[in-house]
């Protein structure tokens, strides 16, 4: 396994990755990484390398895109999850070094230190000239209460600040257990002296500090980016500078990095610019380094998508509760597209018992991809398999109810325009199980080379199937059966079904044979399991 590190990474997390058995762990550079994506198939980038659409070309195998740091800007994630690759980064990693540079900034802006140390360098003594402000007593809002948000919060709480803060994710107990006040954007900008952004870059977001906000805050205010350039429009800035309206700015972060040399906002002596340096020190990079080596080893070997941006996120202890279902879900799926009739229209997801009570949207994901892996192949997996579920037009909805008789099940349902496939199980000892089929019992693992038959339930017919199997020398490794409790129809005989696993796969001719007989009414070879080199179940977590 190729594991293509594109940018300078943590000497520990690069020790890590060379310590897995059987991983080739290629250390590049942005410039000549791309000479290693054919056959890499996990990526690990940091700022410096965009992974667009042409680069998820020129890697066919890729499963998964580490990046070392909080932000993934520079990753395509449309383009990322419709070739069904995860992508994961490191929230929390920097967010000490963000939140100090944060602090950092604040106080050289209110003592003009960056223009004190020229002045005095340059052979002046100008102690008039720069009189300062304190912190103690200032009103500080925090536009996000996330990671970086957190810690500006309590480094900033020792100078004796009053904080004000906006996020609509965050709710009042928890802000106030930060010792907080929660306020809405306007409130905030109206009342505070410095303002500091600690959001990610949506399109809500983006160029928040407009012209608009500026004119509800308070006159003098400073203002500290060290979140995303394209949070603050640099115009509208430019423009608060010249009115007066603002004190001060400090940016780490600029809507074009490196900022052209004749960018208008770097002739004010009263901007204090750092070249997105806020998550650079050594104990942030060896955090994020080590950090995200150990996700791609979670991922890879076991198959836990920690931090996860573009699937379901959950806990390592919740995938190992749910990563049976999962797999269950996904081979419940490619059964019922194995034996369906018709082109799907709608697929339903039905769960019961304490799975019901989950965090099923990977449930869902995973039984989405065995579904469509059935006419889509490799290329689809829990990543992307509610995207091209939409890009289809397929019907896809969940179903969470009770019910006794087991502690947990999930059922997949698919409409096609020739009628309705249920399917039906259950993990037993630690492995996926069919239950019912079509409403008729019939327990059966879901794993090997199996055939579904439906059949009239009348003298013959299993003898038959056992004939014709070892006239073709297929060994019979396990054989259910099941059958319906009362007719659909008076006269006619119950209708039975068989889930029969055999040594080896059968061929269209055994199908064929089988077929002949006239109580057969469908005789279907299923693949739960993917061939080798498929990637449908990549994205579902190990049982």
């Amino acid at each position: 396994m190729k594991i293509l590190v594109a940018e300078p990474l943590a000497p520990a997390g690069i020790t890590l990755l060379q310590s897995q058995p059987g991983w080739d762990v290629v250390i590049s550079n942005p410039k000549e990484y791309a000479a290693h994506l054919a056959d890499c198939e996990a990526l690990l980038v940091r700022s410096a390398v965009k992974v667009n659409a042409d680069v998820l070309a020129k890697a066919p195998k890729l499963r998964v895109i580490g990046r070392a740091g909080v932000g993934v800007d520079n990753v395509d994630l449309p383009a990322a999850t419709a070739a069904g690759v995860v992508v994961m980064n490191t929230p929390g990693g920097n967010s000490v070094s963000v939140a100090e540079h944060t602090l950092a900034l604040m106080l050289a802006m209110a003592r003009s230190i960056p223009q004190a140390s020229a002045s005095t360098k340059s052979g002046k003594w100008e102690k008039k000239k720069f009189l300062g402000h304190e912190l103690r007593g200032k009103t500080l809002g925090v536009v996000g209460l996330g990671w970086i948000g957190r810690e500006v919060v309590r480094r900033a709480k020792p100078f004796e600040m009053r904080i004000v803060a906006s996020d609509p994710y965050v709710n009042a107990q928890s802000a106030a257990d930060l010792g907080v006040e929660l306020v809405d954007l306007a409130a905030l900008y109206a009342q505070s002296d410095y303002i500091t952004l600690h959001v990610a870059l949506t399109p809500e977001t983006r160029g928040m500090l407009s012209d608009a906000a500026f004119a509800q805050m308070k006159t003098g205010v400073r203002v500290v980016n060290c979140a995303r350039g394209e949070l603050l429009d640099g115009a509208a800035l430019a423009r608060a500078f010249q009115s007066g309206k603002i004190g001060g700015a400090a940016l780490d972060v600029f809507e074009v990095e490196p900022p052209a040399a004749g960018d208008a906002l770097l002739a004010f002596d009263t901007l204090v610019a750092t070249p997105h340096i806020g998550g650079s020190t050594e104990e942030a990079q060896e955090i994020v380094g080590v950090r995200i080596a150990e996700q791609l080893v979670e991922y890879l070997q076991n198959g836990v998508a920690i931090n996860a941006v573009n699937m379901p996120a959950m806990t390592p202890e919740q995938y190992k509760a749910i990563g049976p279902y999962a797999t269950l879900a996904e081979r419940l799926g490619r059964f019922a597209a194995f034996i369906a009739t018709g082109n799907p229209s709608a697929i339903r997801v039905v769960y019961s018992g304490a799975i019901a009570k989950q965090n099923t949207a990977l449930l869902r994901n995973a039984a989405l991809a065995g579904v469509l892996s059935r006419s889509l192949g490799g290329r689809v997996n829990s990543i992307n398999s509610m995207q091209i579920a939409g890009d289809r037009h397929l019907d896809v909805t969940e179903q969470h109810e009770r019910r006794a008789e087991h502690s947990s099940m999930v059922r997949v349902v698919i409409e096609t325009g020739k009628g309705t496939t249920t399917v039906e199980g259950a993990v037993v000892l630690d492995k996926p199980h069919v239950l019912q089929v079509d409403g008729i019992r019939c327990e059966a693992p879901l794993s090997g080379n199996l055939i579904y038959c439906k059949n009239y339930d009348v003298p013959g017919v299993i003898g038959f199937i056992g004939t014709v199997l070892g006239r073709n020398g297929v060994n019979i490794a396990n054989f259910s059966l099941g059958r319906e409790d009362t007719a659909s129809a008076a006269g006619r005989p119950l209708e039975a079904m068989s889930v029969i696993e055999t040594d080896q796969p059968v061929s269209d001719g055994v199908l064929t044979e089988l077929m002949a007989n006239p109580g057969m009414k469908l005789a279907r070879a299923v693949e739960v399991t993917p061939p080798a080199g498929a990637r449908f179940s990549d994205a579902v977590p190990k049982i």
